[in-house]
C-alpha cells in the first residue's frame, strides 16, 4: 500500500463550480492546496468574475491537477461529461474523486483507467447501487477506494436537507415552485 503524499502545495482540480465545490475550495485552500477549476462555460464564466483560477484548457485541467473532484449534477446534458481522453490526460498517480454521480463518468471508463493501474480514485457512487458485484474492479483494484455514498450523513445535513426539501413541497403547493433544473416541464393545470 505505502504511504500516503502531502496535499500542501499540489493542485486540486474542482470540477463544477457550485455551492459544495466552493466549500471544498475553502478547506483545500486552508491546508495549502492550490485550487483550480473547470466547470460549464456558465460556471467558468462566475469562476473567473469571481477571481478563482480556471484552467487555460479542459485537458490543461486534466493533465496539472494532482486530484481532480467531481461537483456536477447528473442531468442529460451532463450524463458521460467525463471521457476516456480526460482520464487519459490525468497525471500519473493523480486522484479521481467522485461523490457527486456516477452517470458522470462515461460508462466502463474508471474502470478500464484503474485497471491500467496508473490511476488512483476515491468513489462512493456506482452505476448499481448497491454495488454487489465483488469482482468489480471499483471494489477490488487497491488503487481505489470505495465507500457506499454516506458521507453526508450527519444530523445537521438531514436537517438541511429535509428542511429545504420541506421549502420545495410548500412552494410547490403553492404554485411557485423552486429550484427546478426541468422548469420546462412544470405545468400549473396538472397540480389539479
Amino acid at each position: 500500500m505505502g504511504v500516503g503524499r502531502t496535499l500542501r502545495g499540489r493542485t486540486l482540480g474542482l470540477y463544477g463550480y457550485g455551492r459544495i465545490a466552493k466549500a471544498v475550495a475553502g478547506y483545500a485552500e486552508a491546508i495549502g492546496m492550490n485550487v483550480q477549476w473547470w466547470a460549464s462555460d456558465a460556471g467558468r464564466e462566475r469562476a473567473i468574475k469571481e477571481g478563482a483560477r480556471v484552467a487555460e484548457s479542459r485537458e490543461v485541467f486534466f493533465n496539472s491537477s494532482d486530484i481532480v473532484s467531481l461537483h456536477v449534477r447528473l442531468k442529460p446534458e451532463t450524463c458521460g461529461i467525463i471521457t476516456e481522453a480526460d482520464l487519459a490526460n490525468m497525471q500519473s498517480r493523480a486522484l479521481l474523486v467522485n461523490t457527486s454521480r456516477s452517470g458522470l463518468i462515461a460508462t466502463g471508463v474508471l474502470e478500464a483507467e484503474v485497471a491500467c493501474g496508473r490511476i488512483f480514485a476515491a468513489v462512493d457512487v456506482f452505476d448499481q447501487e448497491p454495488l454487489r458485484d465483488r469482482d468489480n474492479g471499483l471494489l477490488t483494484h487497491p488503487n481505489v477506494l470505495p465507500t457506499p455514498h454516506v458521507g453526508y450523513v450527519t444530523e445537521d445535513e438531514f436537517d438541511l436537507q429535509f428542511s429545504d426539501i420541506f421549502d420545495q413541497v410548500n412552494a410547490y403547493a403553492a404554485g411557485k415552485p423552486i429550484h427546478m433544473i426541468n422548469s420546462e416541464a412544470y405545468a400549473p393545470s396538472a397540480n389539479l
